[in-house]
């Protein structure tokens, strides 16, 4: 069981035990880069693996620290640096949870477990002698999103204890199991930045560079930026910009500029369509990416990003591999690097990451 010492997971955990397992070991791993990031400031994990003790304590579950900080700055922090320097918008919990909560970590115990459990909002059922991932009846805590990059052997090993309850019933047993941190407030941002800004963590490993930020649409110097990399499409916030309202809409850093337009044309320039490429699913490929077999992809969703709409999609096949993904309305964030996940109904297929929109 991965124990982080917040509500959703030591629910979780006791979740486990009324339902008659025995042979439970919690795990909380340590990502907290310490002798590289102290200097930007504290993250909570002495008080988050305080709390794991003593949830464990309460419960009689053995807990058991796994250090992790190495392998996480290789695995999930050197792709966010990669993909910020390239321009692009990282997805690092979809990774983290693909390389390391369910790949590494469960490689590091062994292969005698029989499944590691976490406090994922995210059902997985059984169909057909298979493993599915399901969507929470939550709609806001739902984490699919999050775990649309696992590998159909981590999915038939894993197990998600909250799987039907909503953030509010997580609450409400936690009071009743009188839990020490049952009145913890969820933590948020990036998980091995603890209290640190995004934004200083950035500075600190790629510094800054001035650069213009341009009218995309008249070619006009409006402004400057301290880097690119501080910036995400879509972004309205933190321009600077007088005049506005004013959103990114495109990254070059081949240049460093940052291509902005003014919200009254925002809507206008919002693209239709992209192109998905490192496709990877669950279990079998919609068949609508296979050109003979005829079938429309008209059932299917996607969503951009975490809490985001799901979007009526038709996906087609591109001969490099790659898709094309029609949605049924604009959508002015879409970002090269962010992951869109596809699905039929409340099943998760899988995912593709954005490579650009189509024009």
């Amino acid at each position: 069981m991965l124990l982080s010492g917040g509500v959703d997971s030591s629910v979780a955990l006791h979740l486990l035990l009324a339902a008659g397992e025995r042979d439970v070991t919690a795990f909380y791993l340590k990502i907290w880069l310490e002798d590289e990031l102290a200097f930007l400031g504290e993250c909570p994990w002495e008080d988050d693996l305080a709390y794991a003790r003593a949830v464990c304590r309460d419960a009689g579950v053995p807990l058991e620290v796994v250090p992790f900080q190495r392998e996480y700055e290789r695995r999930v922090v050197a792709y966010t640096l990669d993909e910020l320097r390239a321009g692009r918008t990282p997805s690092s919990d979809l990774l983290c949870n693909q390389q390391i909560k369910f790949g590494a970590f469960a490689d590091a115990i062994g292969g005698d477990y029989g499944a590691v459990a976490s406090g994922h909002y995210a059902r997985r059922i059984e169909r057909g002698g298979r493993a599915l991932l399901a969507r929470s009846p939550d709609p806001v805590k739902d984490q699919t999103y999050f775990l649309a990059r696992l590998s159909a052997e981590q999915l038939e090993r894993s197990r998600f204890p909250l799987g039907t309850m909503t953030k509010q019933d997580v609450r409400r047993r936690a009071d009743e199991l009188g839990l020490p941190n049952r009145r913890r407030p969820d933590s948020q941002g990036i998980c091995f930045l603890g209290r640190i800004p995004f934004r200083d963590f950035v500075r600190h490993h790629l510094g800054e560079a001035p650069g213009e930020i341009v009218d995309a649409d008249s070619g006009k110097v409006l402004g400057e930026h301290r880097g690119h990399w501080f910036h995400t499409i879509g972004q309205r916030k933190g321009l600077g910009l007088s005049g506005g309202p004013w959103f990114v809409v495109a990254k070059d850093p081949e240049t460093n500029r940052l291509l902005v337009t003014h919200g009254d044309r925002l809507w206008q320039r919002a693209p239709t369509a992209f192109v998905v490429e490192a496709l990877h699913w669950l279990g079998e490929p919609p068949a609508a990416l296979e050109p003979s077999s005829g079938r429309s992809s008209g059932s299917l969703t996607v969503r951009l990003r975490h809490g985001g709409a799901l979007l009526p999609c038709r996906l087609g096949p591109l001969p490099d591999g790659g898709a094309r993904v029609d949605i049924a309305e604009p959508d002015p964030g879409i970002a090269p690097g962010q992951f869109a996940v596809f699905y039929d109904g409340e099943i998760c297929l899988g995912s593709g990451m954005v490579r650009t929109p189509a024009l």
